[in-house]
């Protein structure tokens, strides 16, 4: 069932971390297996990077805590290699970190390098954008990472019932458009041809970290993005090519994009003023950010539509 959500204020920051809290906390009966953000800050010349040593559902292994102090000395080290200079690392918990780095190279490498450490995921990397995700409702979440205060342009969520995967962190929403600095992607519906898309996208170089079939999004519009096409033409172009039933939310540094199959079966509710526009699978989730009465429609099938801040 699951349920996405999405805000971008117009020309001005907001409390995103709390709005996009209330929002999917007011949706918490489609999705109470976890709960996931990507959520965009001011632009820093520093890249952050988002990452997890480990799943929480592993914490009742042998030698659980020695695994994690191994794995994130040898995430510093092969930092360090590449010659990303950590500015800062804070721990979230005891396995979901974030850390601030001044590196110059190509991002894929970087992501590919840490990632060969076993158990490592890299959720995002960016300039702005911050992926956080994990077991539980919104409020649950929001709370272990402390997002309350997160202050920001635009923001992507979503709350997941585990149908076709497990119950893990590397499996839920959001998703990176790996190789691509801040891009990522929330969806909610199903993708028929989704192993044909891995495989053909595996051929090209991209990596997946989960089987769910809305990480195929993310890879697929950083892979047309990568062959020139803007945001919007390949959000269009991915209509045609990605069949199923299925509406999903797109983020960039500076836009938020929603597009909806032709036959438009997965609902989204969407308000829109001059200042801040909100999207959600439910419109009682945009109700619980804005304390006035308000009129919201449904996107067309077959609809693309981006935003800017």
């Amino acid at each position: 069932m699951c349920g996405i959500a999405g805000i971008i204020h117009r020309g001005h920051t907001g409390d995103v971390g709390d709005e996009m809290t209330r929002m999917l906390q007011a949706m918490k009966h489609r999705g109470p297996d976890s709960t996931g953000y990507a959520l965009y800050g001011d632009p820093s010349e520093l890249l952050v990077m988002r990452f997890k040593l480990a799943d929480p559902n592993d914490s009742g292994d042998f030698a659980y805590a020695e695994r994690l102090a191994r794995s994130r000395t040898a995430v510093e080290q092969r930092l360090a290699k590449l010659g990303a200079e950590v500015d800062r690392m804070d721990g979230e918990s005891d396995y979901a970190y974030r850390a601030t780095l001044r590196y110059a190279g190509e991002l894929k490498p970087l992501a590919d390098y840490v990632e060969d450490v076993p158990g490592v995921e890299v959720l995002s990397l960016g300039h702005s954008l911050e992926i956080v995700k994990d077991l539980g409702d919104a409020e649950s979440v929001a709370q272990q990472y402390r997002l309350d205060k997160f202050q920001g342009s635009h923001a992507i969520g979503h709350v997941r019932m585990a149908t076709e995967s497990d119950v893990d962190i590397a499996g839920a929403h959001p998703y990176w458009a790996y190789p691509f600095s801040d891009v990522a992607v929330v969806h909610n519906g199903q993708l028929t041809n989704y192993h044909r898309w891995r495989r053909r996208l595996e051929r090209l170089g991209h990596r997946f970290q989960s089987e769910c079939d809305s990480e195929i999004i993310a890879v697929y519009l950083a892979q047309r993005m990568s062959d020139g096409l803007s945001l919007e033409t390949a959000m269009k172009q991915s209509l045609t090519d990605l069949d199923g039933v299925f509406t999903y939310l797109v983020v960039t540094e500076t836009s938020l994009g929603m597009a909806k199959d032709e036959m438009a079966a997965k609902p989204l509710v969407l308000y829109e003023t001059e200042e801040l526009v909100a999207l959600a699978s439910e419109e009682v989730a945009i109700r619980s950010v804005l304390n006035r009465e308000i009129d919201t429609y449904d996107p067309y099938e077959g609809e693309v539509m981006v935003w800017s801040r």
